[in-house]
């Protein structure tokens, strides 16, 4: 079974020899093989190492692996999503690796992790992990390998202070965090000793050619896809935005040395396109591409595009999709509510959505998605009527297109200005509410689950003290009440779920990730804060994050 998965695969580039002192290394994907090989990330980052003849690289996912070397050196994870910590574990635990960095010693490998996940905010898995790579992986791996060679021979301490000293390495252990209280705030965060520097800085990979796919394969959970990064982060700013914030500058690849050529190398194994990227459409050259892929030799091929900004949604973009077999475009707009819009710096109005349904509809798409969010700091009753009276009108606008809307609940993420923010308990409410005023329209409302949110502020805010929360709800399961039940028997010792998830932090007060810096410095963030409250109501005020 295994052989006829990999066998499946077509590769665009050549693997090299190992040299026979190559460093044996596991790189896994926490999940099953169709979900990891559809991951861009670890696709790059799996050829990189695949093409250097110092490693000897084995691939591992939850259902199927290569062969694997009996004495890794080092085991890798890429990780996309939260709750794939769990395979996280279970995988360690099947290597006979303790899953704790404190209880690993000189012969086991050294355990690393990078990825969306890791590089937000590493703090609640940082017990589980000897290093974590911070950022783009384009120089950060290359750099890791080659002070690892540096030291191989030497003790795992040795090992781990020497990678500490490198720009975007990460080694948990060397650090500190005191606390005012077993359950409360954070006091301090410091490295251990003068060597180790006080702030590991993010890398930005800050090139023009950006990431496109090293392996087609029908097994992947988008069959046969062959995906190209147009931009990376976004330029919008939107001021709950992870993608954005932190991921920031934004960056574009360039058409003639990077998309094109990359598309063509595609195009020649596959006749499935994805074309990646926050805010796809703002690419300056973005109409250019278009043309591009329009040309009649491309008639057989599938375009799928990941969301566009809504202003950008011309006719001939509808055209072009709808031509290249996509029924369906996805636009974020959070909300109906030119206030709330104003509050997280979307710059965009209600008629500009109006005119994109129109033109969707135009170029001969039959639906379209708008991605909406609920407990939006600052967001009162009356926000939630414009967002029904604003998908009424679009409705109203473009009859015959069929109307779905997503809608999530607003979760605070690390090196944004809404960081400091809590969950809005009233956010389920309104999930509920929507769906009741929006199915008797014939409008497709489609609620992310609440308690989801709530597990995602709990990651995206903890701090090193979940590890032993994490560990005990990988045995109750992933619900709520699992974790809930894991606070039931941790109180005392850690913070309680309304501290991680609801509370408005204080703008004083110490983070989990303070020691870890992104693209931008705390000033500005608060800056960006203070800008969006200045828009708040005054009933809104007092969800202010305290300047204590």
């Amino acid at each position: 079974m295994t052989s006829s998965v990999f066998s499946a695969e077509r590769l665009l580039f050549t693997p090299t020899t190992p040299n026979t002192d190559a460093i044996p290394l596991i790189f896994a994907f926490p999940n099953e093989y169709t979900v990891g090989i559809t991951s861009l990330g670890y696709q790059v980052v799996w050829a990189n190492l695949a093409m250097r003849d110092d490693v000897q690289v084995s691939r591992l996912f939850t259902d199927i692996h290569e062969q694997l070397p009996i004495n890794p050196e080092i085991v890798g994870f890429s990780i996309s999503w939260e709750l794939d910590y769990v395979n996280i574990l279970n995988l360690l635990e099947s290597l006979e690796i303790p899953i704790r960095a404190s209880l690993r010693e000189d012969s086991h490998p050294l355990i690393f992790g990078g990825g969306p996940v890791l590089t937000a905010n590493p703090e609640p898995f940082a017990d589980f992990f000897d290093v974590i790579l911070l950022g783009d992986g384009e120089n950060l791996l290359g750099d890791f390998i080659t002070a690892y060679k540096e030291v191989r021979n030497a003790s795992r301490k040795i090992q781990l202070k020497t990678l500490a000293q490198i720009p975007g390495i990460y080694v948990p252990s060397l650090y500190e965090v005191e606390y005012h209280a077993k359950d409360g705030e954070i006091k301090s965060i410091t490295p251990i000793d003068a060597e180790i520097p006080a702030i590991v800085q993010k890398q930005t990979y800050r090139g023009n050619i950006l990431s496109a796919s090293t392996v087609v394969t029908e097994k992947a959970a988008w069959e046969n896809i062959y995906m190209v990064e147009v931009v990376r982060s976004c330029p919008e700013m939107c001021r709950f935005c992870l993608a954005s914030y932190l991921t920031l500058p934004f960056r574009t690849a360039s058409l003639e040395s990077s998309l094109i050529p990359a598309i063509e190398r595609g195009l020649e194994v596959t006749k499935r396109l994805g074309l990646l990227g926050a805010s796809v459409t703002q690419h300056p050259e973005f109409e250019t591409l278009l043309d591009y892929i329009s040309q009649p030799k491309y008639d057989d091929v599938r375009l799928s595009i990941a969301s566009v900004r809504t202003n950008t949604v011309t006719i001939q973009l509808a055209k072009t999709l709808a031509q290249r077999d996509t029924r369906s475009l996805t636009i974020a707009v959070e909300s109906g509510s030119e206030k709330l819009r104003r509050i997280i710096n979307k710059k965009l109005h209600n008629d500009e959505i109006i005119q994109a349904a129109v033109n969707a509809k135009a170029g001969g798409l039959s639906s379209l998605k708008l991605y909406g969010m609920v407990g939006i700091p600052g967001e009162e009753p009356e926000d939630l009527e414009q967002t029904v009276a604003m998908m009424r009108n679009v409705k109203k606008a473009a009859p015959g297109l069929r109307l779905t809307l997503g809608c999530s609940t607003f979760v605070p993420k690390s090196h944004t200005p809404f960081q400091w923010f809590g969950v809005n308990k009233q956010a389920e409410k309104r999930l509920q509410i929507l769906q009741k005023q929006l199915k008797p329209q014939g409008i497709d409302f489609r609620p992310e689950s609440y308690n989801w949110s709530i597990i995602q502020a709990l990651l995206s805010r903890g701090d090193r003290r979940l590890s032993h929360l994490l560990e005990l709800t990988r045995n109750f399961g992933d619900s709520l009440g699992s974790y809930k039940r894991a606070f039931k028997q941790l109180k005392g010792q850690i913070p309680d779920l309304d501290f991680y998830v609801h509370t408005n932090w204080s703008t004083e007060q110490i983070l989990p990730w303070n020691h870890l810096q992104g693209p931008l410095p705390q000033s500005t963030l608060l800056k960006h804060l203070a800008e969006a409250t200045s828009h708040f109501e005054s009933s809104a005020k007092e969800l202010q994050p305290l300047n204590s």
